[in-house]
């Protein structure tokens, strides 16, 4: 790989700003890639609610892939100068750098370079949705009946494999009380006072962490009235919450919609009323199965210990966790994801292409050098 010509090719793809808000430019950000991979590939196109994917895979039909590489482009909002990639030594500077454009485009490159040659069918999946919940990008395109055996997703992770992520459920709270004047309020009933003593029972049962835990999180996200003096007692308010939990959480592993909704109710006084939005349950991949064995022994050939890690973070692999395939996250290194730092780790980009070419041209890697190997967590 010459490093310094894909930086060039990636800087490119940096500076489109494709935001969830701008459609034409997830359009253009998936093209970009297309053409980056090159002809000789069949090209499904999907789109759902406004959000474009794409499928690409070598031949005419479409099989059940024995290995996909998923890929997302869209990016997280930013000031303008975020898209004007800077480097500064061995980091490069932009939005999606680390989260995670640089990463797609590897896949994209090991992909055109491999998909006519091997033995079995692989694919190149590429979806602009992923930082907005995943469900018009890689859901849609399973439901449009998209399935394989083994999947690795480019997220961020130093070269080292995710086999395990949280759930994650986006809720909110509503509280209805009776308006009044705020110098009588005996005359009222707060909805904001119900509410805070709701969310005050929440964070009871899950406090706010000040450092890093595998444990159930609670984010309020959002409080909102449509109140709009300050001599009034609101008669509604509202609030947002995202949960993250783990797989060993009880109370909210494997529960459906109605279960979490009345999990919710417990904590809440009368007047409030939960709505659950949307339920995902965690991901785990096997960590013994062939693949993630051979992919251990692609990152170590290139001089990095293939711990496993635990993801904080919700990704697509969760939709095919659900379905029964196994997915990993493995990807550059970088840090800063979402912020105004956001950068890629440039060393880490040949070696990540020589790792995925390795792990997809040799299916059959003796792992026995990788029993001592050790599970880390992020």
């Amino acid at each position: 790989m010459d490093t310094e010509s894909f930086l060039s090719v990636a800087r490119e793809l940096l500076a489109v700003p494709s935001t969830a808000d701008r459609p034409g430019e997830l359009h253009r950000a998936l093209d970009f890639v297309l053409d980056f991979v090159g002809p000789g590939f069949t090209v499904e196109r999907f789109e759902s609610n406004g959000k474009p994917s794409a499928l690409i895979y070598h031949g005419a039909r479409r099989p059940r892939f024995q290995i996909i590489l998923n890929a997302h482009l869209d990016v997280v909002p930013a000031e303008p100068d975020q898209f004007r990639a800077r480097r500064d030594g061995n980091r490069l500077y932009a939005r999606g750098a680390q989260d995670m454009k640089v990463s797609a485009l590897v896949e994209a490159q090991v992909f055109g370079e491999l998909a006519g040659r091997l033995p079995y069918p692989i694919a190149l999946q590429l979806v602009t949705d992923e930082e907005v919940g995943g469900r018009n990008g890689t859901l849609h395109q399973l439901e449009q009946g998209v399935s394989g055996e083994f999947v690795i997703i480019g997220e961020h992770s130093g070269l080292r494999i995710v086999t395990e992520s949280k759930g994650m459920i986006t809720a909110t709270l509503r509280a209805v009380g009776r308006s009044a004047h705020s110098a009588y309020p005996w005359l009222g009933d707060s909805a904001m006072l119900k509410l805070l003593r709701s969310l005050d029972n929440v964070l009871a049962k899950y406090p706010a962490v000040t450092e890093e835990a595998w444990r159930t999180t609670v984010n309020v996200a959002r409080i909102d009235t449509p109140n709009q003096a300050f001599n009034q007692i609101p008669a509604s308010v509202e609030a947002w919450l995202d949960i993250r939990f783990p797989p060993e959480d009880a109370d909210l592993n494997g529960k459906t919609v109605d279960e979490i909704t009345m999990y919710l109710a417990a904590f809440c006084e009368a007047g409030v009323t939960p709505t659950v939005h949307q339920a995902d349950p965690p991901h785990d991949s096997d960590r013994s199965r062939r693949e993630v064995r051979q992919l251990q022994q692609a990152a170590l050939n290139q001089g990095y210990q293939p711990d496993f890690l635990r993801e904080h973070g919700a990704a697509d692999g969760r939709f095919y966790y659900q379905r029964g395939i196994d997915a990993v996250i493995f990807g550059v290194g970088g840090d800063g994801q979402h912020g105004p730092d956001e950068y890629v780790d440039t060393t880490t980009i040949a070696p990540y292409h020589r790792a995925l070419k390795e792990f997809l041209q040799d299916p059959g890697h003796d792992d026995q050098a990788l029993g001592g190997q050790n599970e880390r967590s992020t």
